[in-house]
């Protein structure tokens, strides 16, 4: 992999970790504010499909190579 894609990955990586970071915030703002439970899981799963991409962005930066 090209040191440009790998440094593009990264990016995308960190920008992923905290977009995640962010959407917990919220999460528990709404929990402690009292929002429809509608509204938070609907932001756990925005959570979950961050969370998801954020990990195959990471398998793409490091692949498994088994020895």
């Amino acid at each position: 992999m090209a040191d440009q894609e790998q440094a593009a990955l990264r990016m995308l990586a960190a920008r992923l970790r905290q977009e995640h970071a962010d959407y917990d915030a919220a999460i528990n703002a709404m929990e402690k504010v009292g929002c429809d439970r509608l509204q938070v899981q609907r932001m756990k799963k925005k959570k979950l499909q961050v969370k998801d991409r954020l990990q195959d962005v990471e398998d793409q930066i490091v692949p498994d190579i088994i020895a």
